[in-house]
């Protein structure tokens, strides 16, 4: 059942926190924005030993990461896709996602994102799905404590 796929326990999103290594962020802002959530939080998952892959078709570099220009583009597999961007927008990633050659486990969607048919195809797709929260909030309630 696709609902199975709908991500919204501490169990559960724990598991992601602690599961995913590599992961792909789309609207990621480079340092011209370090006040941004869009740069400050993939700059504490960097801090926190997770491999961010910047995805922004207007960097060339962040972090000191090359920086690509779409979810397709990026050449290596990905555990988990985060989504800096306003929920009309979510669609053409999602699909990026599901056609990817290797899904990724997980499609997460920051605070305020939250698109339904985007994730009902994610969720069709075996992909597992959180929308509206901070991957920062959660890793520091679900797993900095411990």
């Amino acid at each position: 059942m696709w609902h199975d796929y709908l991500i919204e326990d501490d169990e559960n999103i724990r598991k992601i926190l602690r599961n995913v290594k590599r992961i792909a962020v789309i609207g990621m802002k480079d340092e011209s924005h370090e006040q941004e959530a869009s740069h400050t939080v993939p700059r504490y998952l960097v801090e926190h030993g997770y491999d961010v892959i910047p995805v922004n078709p207007q960097c060339e570099q962040i972090l000191g990461k090359a920086c690509y220009e779409t979810l397709s583009s990026v050449t290596e597999p990905v555990d988990a896709v985060l989504v800096f961007r306003a929920p009309g927008k979510v669609p053409p990633h999602a699909d990026e996602a599901i056609n990817l050659e290797k899904k990724p486990a997980v499609f997460w969607m920051q605070t305020g994102v939250r698109n339904q048919g985007a994730a009902r195809r994610l969720a069709n797709a075996g992909i597992k799905v959180v929308q509206d929260h901070c991957i920062y909030a959660e890793h520091l309630r679900l797993i900095r404590p411990n």
